[in-house]
């Protein structure tokens, strides 16, 4: 019989065994995103984000929250998920890919949730920028709250 503690290390390090689950990992490093804003980064089908976001929820690496329609995803806070995200994210310090993936999240952050999924990222972008400048430059919170 394999010992709890060891099943779970083996579920998460399956689970952070694939580029996909790693990317959504190091984007959630600074804090929560809706799905759709972690889709629109990994550019695959939502239902295949949807699989990887299932396989990190079941070892318990990510926690998810709803918000109306949105959905919520973040790193869950226990203190053995964070020592396996700290090795995974030392080991991709300086990746291009991931750095790119850091970058979108940035600009992402700043468009609302609900223009994003109906725009797309290009054209919510565009409004945003155009309300902060009618705005006089003093734009709202946008994406997750």
């Amino acid at each position: 019989m394999i010992p709890p503690l060891l099943d779970s290390a083996v579920a998460v390090a399956r689970a952070l065994g694939h580029p996909a689950r790693l990317r959504i990992v190091a984007m959630l490093q600074t804090g929560e995103l809706c799905v759709c804003q972690v889709t629109e980064v990994l550019k695959l089908a939502p239902s295949t984000v949807s699989v990887h976001l299932k396989e990190l929820k079941r070892c318990g690496v990510v926690v998810d929250r709803k918000d109306g329609r949105w959905v919520y995803v973040s790193i869950a806070p226990d203190e053995q998920t964070r020592a396996w995200v700290d090795v995974a994210m030392a080991s991709l310090a300086g990746d291009p890919t991931v750095d790119a993936d850091t970058r979108l999240v940035e600009a992402l952050r700043e468009v609302p949730v609900e223009e994003l999924c109906r725009f797309g990222f290009e054209e919510a972008r565009a409004r945003a920028r155009s309300n902060a400048a009618a705005d006089g430059g003093h734009q709202g919170p946008g994406g997750c709250e």
